[in-house]
Protein backbone atom coordinates (compact mmCIF):
# COMPACT_ATOMS: atom_id res chain seq x y z
CA UNK A 1 0.00 0.00 0.00
CA UNK A 2 1.26 3.50 -0.74
CA UNK A 3 2.00 4.95 2.63
CA UNK A 4 2.32 8.51 3.79
CA UNK A 5 5.98 9.41 3.67
CA UNK A 6 6.90 7.19 0.72
CA UNK A 7 8.68 9.50 -1.72
CA UNK A 8 7.20 10.42 -5.07
CA UNK A 9 9.58 9.03 -7.68
CA UNK A 10 9.70 9.94 -11.36
CA UNK A 11 11.83 7.49 -13.34
CA UNK A 12 12.93 7.38 -16.94
CA UNK A 13 10.79 5.34 -19.29
CA UNK A 14 11.48 1.62 -18.99
CA UNK A 15 11.00 -0.25 -22.27
CA UNK A 16 10.19 -3.43 -20.32
CA UNK A 17 6.91 -1.97 -19.00
CA UNK A 18 4.81 -3.27 -21.92
CA UNK A 19 6.19 -6.80 -21.34
CA UNK A 20 5.50 -6.49 -17.60
CA UNK A 21 1.94 -5.49 -18.46
CA UNK A 22 1.51 -8.42 -20.87
CA UNK A 23 2.68 -10.92 -18.24
CA UNK A 24 0.37 -9.51 -15.58
CA UNK A 25 -2.46 -9.37 -18.10
CA UNK A 26 -1.98 -13.06 -18.88
CA UNK A 27 -2.03 -13.99 -15.19
CA UNK A 28 -5.16 -11.93 -14.55
CA UNK A 29 -6.98 -13.28 -17.63
CA UNK A 30 -6.52 -16.80 -16.25
CA UNK A 31 -8.65 -15.76 -13.26
CA UNK A 32 -11.55 -14.75 -15.53
CA UNK A 33 -11.92 -17.67 -17.96
CA UNK A 34 -15.72 -17.56 -17.98
CA UNK A 35 -16.11 -13.77 -18.02
CA UNK A 36 -15.51 -11.44 -20.97
CA UNK A 37 -12.87 -9.42 -19.10
CA UNK A 38 -10.94 -6.77 -21.03
CA UNK A 39 -7.48 -5.84 -19.77
CA UNK A 40 -5.77 -2.57 -20.70
CA UNK A 41 -2.41 -0.99 -19.90
CA UNK A 42 -3.18 2.52 -18.64
CA UNK A 43 -1.36 5.35 -16.95
CA UNK A 44 1.95 6.87 -17.91
CA UNK A 45 3.82 3.55 -18.18
CA UNK A 46 1.52 2.82 -21.14
CA UNK A 47 2.92 5.83 -23.03
CA UNK A 48 6.18 4.98 -24.83
CA UNK A 49 9.01 7.32 -23.86
CA UNK A 50 7.17 9.11 -21.03
CA UNK A 51 9.15 9.29 -17.77
CA UNK A 52 6.89 8.61 -14.81
CA UNK A 53 6.41 6.86 -11.50
CA UNK A 54 7.53 3.25 -12.04
CA UNK A 55 4.08 1.78 -11.37
CA UNK A 56 2.43 -0.31 -14.08
CA UNK A 57 -1.28 0.53 -14.03
CA UNK A 58 -3.59 -2.19 -15.26
CA UNK A 59 -7.29 -1.74 -15.85
CA UNK A 60 -9.44 -4.85 -15.88
CA UNK A 61 -12.91 -4.27 -17.25
CA UNK A 62 -15.85 -6.54 -16.54
CA UNK A 63 -19.50 -6.32 -17.50
CA UNK A 64 -20.66 -5.96 -13.88
CA UNK A 65 -18.40 -5.07 -10.95
CA UNK A 66 -19.97 -7.87 -8.89
CA UNK A 67 -18.11 -10.33 -11.14
CA UNK A 68 -14.87 -9.53 -9.34
CA UNK A 69 -16.13 -9.76 -5.76
CA UNK A 70 -15.79 -13.57 -5.57
CA UNK A 71 -12.41 -13.40 -7.31
CA UNK A 72 -10.71 -11.12 -4.77
CA UNK A 73 -9.04 -14.08 -2.96
CA UNK A 74 -7.75 -15.44 -6.29
CA UNK A 75 -6.36 -12.01 -7.23
CA UNK A 76 -4.66 -11.84 -3.85
CA UNK A 77 -3.18 -15.33 -4.42
CA UNK A 78 -1.19 -13.98 -7.38
CA UNK A 79 0.32 -11.27 -5.18
CA UNK A 80 -2.12 -8.38 -5.20
CA UNK A 81 -3.40 -6.68 -2.07
CA UNK A 82 -7.01 -5.51 -2.11
CA UNK A 83 -7.26 -1.84 -1.02
CA UNK A 84 -10.93 -1.06 -0.31
CA UNK A 85 -10.29 2.28 1.40
CA UNK A 86 -10.82 4.19 -1.86
CA UNK A 87 -14.31 2.78 -2.47
CA UNK A 88 -16.19 5.59 -0.67
CA UNK A 89 -14.66 8.02 -3.20
CA UNK A 90 -14.66 5.65 -6.21
CA UNK A 91 -17.45 3.13 -5.57
CA UNK A 92 -17.34 1.96 -9.19
CA UNK A 93 -13.76 0.66 -8.86
CA UNK A 94 -12.03 -2.14 -6.98
CA UNK A 95 -8.37 -1.32 -6.41
CA UNK A 96 -5.38 -3.61 -5.81
CA UNK A 97 -1.63 -3.09 -5.39
CA UNK A 98 1.22 -5.53 -6.04
CA UNK A 99 4.97 -5.73 -5.62
CA UNK A 100 5.41 -3.04 -3.01
CA UNK A 101 8.54 -4.61 -1.55
CA UNK A 102 10.28 -5.17 -4.89
CA UNK A 103 11.60 -2.93 -7.64
CA UNK A 104 8.35 -3.00 -9.64
CA UNK A 105 4.91 -2.06 -8.51
CA UNK A 106 1.54 -2.64 -10.06
CA UNK A 107 -1.84 -1.03 -9.59
CA UNK A 108 -4.91 -2.95 -10.68
CA UNK A 109 -8.12 -1.02 -11.28
CA UNK A 110 -11.17 -3.26 -11.76
CA UNK A 111 -14.11 -1.39 -13.27
CA UNK A 112 -17.05 -1.88 -15.58
CA UNK A 113 -16.13 -1.77 -19.28
CA UNK A 114 -17.49 1.41 -20.81
CA UNK A 115 -18.06 3.15 -17.49
CA UNK A 116 -16.84 6.69 -16.79
CA UNK A 117 -13.56 5.56 -15.17
CA UNK A 118 -12.90 3.20 -18.09
CA UNK A 119 -13.60 5.87 -20.70
CA UNK A 120 -11.44 8.56 -19.08
CA UNK A 121 -8.47 6.25 -18.63
CA UNK A 122 -8.52 5.09 -22.24
CA UNK A 123 -9.14 8.59 -23.58
CA UNK A 124 -6.28 10.13 -21.58
CA UNK A 125 -3.86 7.32 -22.48
CA UNK A 126 -4.66 7.80 -26.16
CA UNK A 127 -4.28 11.56 -25.86
CA UNK A 128 -0.80 11.17 -24.32
CA UNK A 129 0.22 8.61 -26.93
CA UNK A 130 -0.99 10.80 -29.78
CA UNK A 131 0.15 14.23 -28.61
CA UNK A 132 3.82 14.73 -27.74
CA UNK A 133 2.98 18.30 -26.72
CA UNK A 134 0.41 17.18 -24.11
CA UNK A 135 2.68 14.36 -22.93
CA UNK A 136 5.56 16.83 -22.44
CA UNK A 137 3.32 19.23 -20.52
CA UNK A 138 2.07 16.37 -18.34
CA UNK A 139 5.64 15.25 -17.66
CA UNK A 140 6.61 18.82 -16.70
CA UNK A 141 3.67 19.01 -14.32
CA UNK A 142 4.61 15.67 -12.76
CA UNK A 143 8.19 16.83 -12.18
CA UNK A 144 6.98 20.05 -10.58
CA UNK A 145 4.49 18.21 -8.37
CA UNK A 146 7.05 15.56 -7.39
CA UNK A 147 9.31 18.38 -6.18
CA UNK A 148 6.51 20.08 -4.31
CA UNK A 149 4.98 16.95 -2.76
CA UNK A 150 8.09 14.81 -2.21
CA UNK A 151 6.54 12.58 0.45
CA UNK A 152 2.85 13.31 -0.06
CA UNK A 153 1.61 10.74 -2.56
CA UNK A 154 -2.05 11.70 -2.14
CA UNK A 155 -1.39 15.42 -2.79
CA UNK A 156 0.76 14.53 -5.80
CA UNK A 157 -1.97 12.32 -7.31
CA UNK A 158 -4.81 14.75 -6.60
CA UNK A 159 -2.90 17.69 -8.06
CA UNK A 160 -2.80 15.99 -11.48
CA UNK A 161 -6.60 15.75 -11.79
CA UNK A 162 -7.22 19.29 -13.02
CA UNK A 163 -4.62 18.87 -15.80
CA UNK A 164 -6.17 15.58 -16.89
CA UNK A 165 -9.72 16.95 -16.82
CA UNK A 166 -8.64 20.10 -18.68
CA UNK A 167 -6.81 18.13 -21.37
CA UNK A 168 -9.78 15.81 -21.89
CA UNK A 169 -12.21 18.76 -21.98
CA UNK A 170 -10.07 20.46 -24.65
CA UNK A 171 -10.12 17.29 -26.78
CA UNK A 172 -13.90 17.02 -26.46
CA UNK A 173 -14.32 20.68 -27.37
CA UNK A 174 -12.15 20.26 -30.49
CA UNK A 175 -14.21 17.20 -31.45
CA UNK A 176 -17.47 19.12 -31.04
CA UNK A 177 -16.13 21.88 -33.31
CA UNK A 178 -15.04 19.28 -35.86
CA UNK A 179 -11.31 19.98 -35.40
CA UNK A 180 -8.95 17.04 -35.70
Amino acid sequence: MITKGRPVVIAGYDPTWPAVFREESRRLAELFPDTPAVIEHIGSTAVPGLPCAPIVDIMLGVEKLEEVEDRIPAIEEIGYVFVPKHEPILPSRRFFEKGLAGPRRHHLHVVEVGGEFWQKQIEFRELLRGSPRVAAAYFGLKLELAGRFRAKQRDYRCSKFSFIEGALAAVRKRRERGDT
